[in-house]
């Protein structure tokens, strides 16, 4: 059976994204390879579950945030982070949430909205379109600029840009597939 090997950028932003391989055969219809699993739509629950596994396996985040950063939480345990894509209209936002464990911050839940009501005290909400969450730079700037939304507590973010740094840099490096605009 003839095959014919298309190449869609996943982040639809341009040859300069990660790239993804999709094998179509001669009637157009697309198979995933059976040797490697579904790439999760960006900003999904799935996707927001990877981005979790990514937080816990990022030394400066786990590290540099196991202080007073984590303590913060309003003594419920963990903190909650809301993130969503303004560009996906249709697309709910994902929570993480983070824990101390072990001495570290750790991710503990990454999926669909379980926390309605955040507390912008120690909580955080961030926002920005698909092309800004993919070609962010530095935390300070991208707010500066309007790159990156944000509700939370601004002085503790303020306080943590490197690691936040860190948080911005994963969301662009974990797979995922993004709907055509």
């Amino acid at each position: 059976m003839f095959k014919k090997m298309m190449i869609v950028s996943a982040l639809g932003l341009g040859l300069t994204g990660s790239t993804l391989a999709i094998a179509a055969d001669s009637s157009g219809s697309t198979k995933a390879s059976s040797t490697t699993t579904a790439t999760p739509a960006f900003m999904s629950p799935a996707w927001a579950k990877e981005l979790c596994t990514a937080w816990n396996n990022n030394q400066t985040l786990t590290e540099k945030l196991a202080g007073s950063w984590i303590k913060n939480n309003g003594g419920k345990g963990y903190k909650v982070m809301e993130i969503y894509d303004s560009s996906m209209k249709s697309t709910p936002p994902v929570q993480l949430e983070i824990a101390a464990k072990d001495g570290k911050a750790e991710c503990t839940y990454g999926g669909a909205i379980k926390v309605a009501d955040l507390n912008y005290n120690y909580d955080y909400k961030m926002w920005a379109t698909t092309h800004d969450w993919h070609h962010m730079g530095s935390p300070a700037m991208a707010m500066m600029f309007g790159r990156l939304n944000f509700k939370g507590p601004k002085m503790e973010a303020m306080e943590n840009m490197g690691p936040f740094s860190e948080f911005l840099k994963l969301i662009k490096k974990v797979p995922a597939t993004v709907p055509a605009s």
